[in-house]
């Protein structure tokens, strides 16, 4: 019945009906962000942050994860005050980190400590969503690495809860290293014999994904939860895709095989309990085996960060750099006589165009006896990554290469230097065979990123990045890195954890695209040059910051017709590396890999 003409104004009597409904206290009710619907939030703190309607799972904080994990009163956290700076200079990211200490209640976005989990010691990190999306910079890098370190030395287990959107665009380069950072520190757990679990929740995205989430002895998961090594929304507007239902879930990657165990959250702790009790040896055991461990001297104070009452001067900005600390190499190599001339978007567009060398080039000018190894022995031969043995100044050497292609058809053939699974797989396995007979690992590293599209993600693209992370920080044999074009994002890091990573002058090597990063922090990729300048991602910037250890100059124009001005001097300095490596042993080797990424 309409009842309009009995007020002085249209749907008058609905407003003074609705004004007279009893309101809900304020904090009284929540929205399932699930299923949208309105429940009663104390019946969801009650019933472990699951929706009662749709049976969705709300993300935890730090705080009650750990309340709900840890046996009471038994956790003592670790590194409190341990906060990053602004390594890049990005212009509103201390304001930022400021308005997420404030909003999360926390320092930064991981909490790692000891503790009980049903009676059994262990060292626990649990990232905070809360804080900028549980993102990872150099502080949650160091915090991590600092939790595995102290847990090898005091040998005992480590849990991690993973949850997070990436890695932090605003720390650029820093914040890819700590992939590296990490899986090193764990890797080294592992080889003392000591569990390492995961519990992936909701969302597991990224660099994150492609690193230690993915590198756990054991790998649990909350039911429901996206993990994925790229997001949906980045495949979709990358390369088209839709998604369909149910893809990048926790259940997805048990049916393909990446996780062990879907846990729901009222059996976790029961669950963690269980499994550390399984494989946690008695106290008189771990005395005795200590002291036939080859970790010996773990410093956990060797890094660069600061705490709250420590002088924010930002020690990694290259104008504040010293000299001691630019010195990272053996000898500092000058750069040509354009470096000045050229700004970082010029140096993109350099390192990108057609004509320039690709590795297949370098292969003719360097390993003439080149012979390619095919496939992954899992799935397929992925033609984005050329493998294989050859000689090099009469020592045999394993070669990898990221190959783009050069006219239209090879760039297809080579998927544009993205690598697939396949690929990194396919150089995990030449690399073990290379620490087996004994032969050094040259990486020619050019790739825009790993590919990343429905199929790369039901194969497994995060876990084979992590899985190479890993092996490659303790393979004891020498590796050397060399950047000729391209270095994008974790699928350039995967070839990258070396003793030694070198770049030509107009390549550049950076946490994403520029296109990429302007278009998360700026919604507009077309701000891709400004990017570019923001991120410090070229060769200089990154030799001024210790990132990698010598630069070699390129003619002014650079095509296959003229890169004999950079495969000479190249020539004689790869004959330098594997002379002076060569007399290292395996276990030195892997001391020096893993020192090199530890004060990054």
């Amino acid at each position: 019945m309409n009842l309009d003409h009995v007020f002085k104004k249209p749907n008058q009597h609905r407003r003074i009906l609705n004004a007279r409904k009893p309101e809900v206290p304020e904090g009284m009710l929540c929205r399932c962000n699930k299923c949208g619907k309105a429940i009663f939030a104390e019946e969801v703190r009650n019933g472990d942050y699951i929706c009662p309607k749709c049976q969705g799972y709300f993300r935890l904080n730090a705080q009650e994860r750990i309340r709900r994990i840890a046996d009471e009163g038994t956790f003592e956290e670790w590194d409190a005050d341990l906060i990053g700076g602004n390594p890049l200079n990005y212009p509103g990211y201390e304001e930022k980190i400021a308005a997420s200490r404030v909003k999360s209640g926390q320092k930064e976005a991981v909490v790692t400590g000891s503790c009980k989990i049903c009676g059994k010691q262990t060292v626990l990190g649990v990232m905070d969503g809360r804080f900028m999306m549980a993102s990872m910079g150099q502080a949650v890098g160091e915090k991590i690495t600092r939790a595995i370190e102290r847990a090898t030395k005091e040998r005992l287990p480590v849990i991690l809860f993973c949850c997070s959107g990436g890695a932090r665009m605003q720390e650029g380069i820093f914040s890819l290293m700590q992939m590296a950072k990490t899986s090193a520190a764990i890797r080294r757990h592992q080889d003392a014999g000591l569990l390492y679990l995961s519990v992936l929740t909701d969302p597991t995205t990224g660099g994150v994904t492609a690193s230690f989430a993915m590198e756990g002895d054991l790998i649990l998961a909350e039911p429901k939860a996206l993990i994925g090594f790229a997001g949906p929304r980045v495949i979709e507007q990358t390369i088209g895709q839709k998604l369909p239902k149910g893809f990048q879930s926790s259940e997805f990657l048990l049916e393909h095989g990446f996780v062990d165990q879907i846990v729901e959250r009222k059996d976790l702790k029961q669950r963690l309990g269980y499994l550390l009790q399984l494989h946690c040896r008695e106290e008189e055991d771990a005395k005795t085996q200590l002291k036939e461990r080859c970790l010996k001297n773990v410093k956990i104070d060797s890094c660069e960060m600061r705490s709250e009452t420590e002088n924010p001067i930002q020690k990694n900005n290259p104008e504040q750099t010293t000299e001691s600390q630019r010195q990272v190499g053996k000898e500092r190599f000058r750069t040509s006589k354009t470096a000045t001339l050229k700004n970082a978007w010029d140096r993109v567009l350099s390192a990108r165009k057609k004509n320039r060398p690709t590795g297949k080039d370098y292969l003719e000018h360097l390993f003439p006896d080149f012979q390619e190894l095919h496939g992954d022995r899992l799935f397929a031969d992925d033609q984005a990554l050329i493998g294989g043995i050859a000689t090099f100044g009469g020592i045999p050497v394993t070669v990898l290469v990221q190959e783009k292609g050069t006219s239209t058809k090879e760039s297809i053939s080579h998927n544009f230097g993205m690598c697939s699974p396949e690929g990194y797989r396919k150089a995990l396995r030449l690399m073990k065979q290379a620490e087996k007979f004994h032969r050094p690992v040259i990486c020619l590293v050019d790739t825009p990123g790993a590919f990343c599209g429905i199929e790369a993600e039901e194969r497994g693209q995060g876990e084979a990045i992590a899985g190479n992370l890993l092996e490659l920080a303790g393979l004891k044999t020498p590796v050397l890195s060399v950047l000729i074009g391209e270095g994008g994002s974790g699928g350039a890091l995967a070839l990258a954890v070396a003793n030694e990573v070198w770049m030509l002058e107009n390549a550049i090597y950076s946490v994403l695209s520029p296109e990429g990063f302007a278009s998360i922090l700026w919604k507009d990729g077309k701000k891709a040059p400004k990017a570019a300048q923001c991120m410090k991602l070229t060769a200089k910037d990154l030799k001024g910051y210790g990132i990698v250890e010598r630069i070699f100059e390129e003619p002014e124009i650079y095509t296959r017709e003229t890169m004999t001005a950079v495969t000479v001097p190249l020539a004689e300095k790869i004959g330098e590396f594997l002379k002076n490596y060569g007399k290292m042993s395996g276990e030195e080797l892997a001391e020096q890999r893993y020192e090199r990424f530890r004060k990054m």
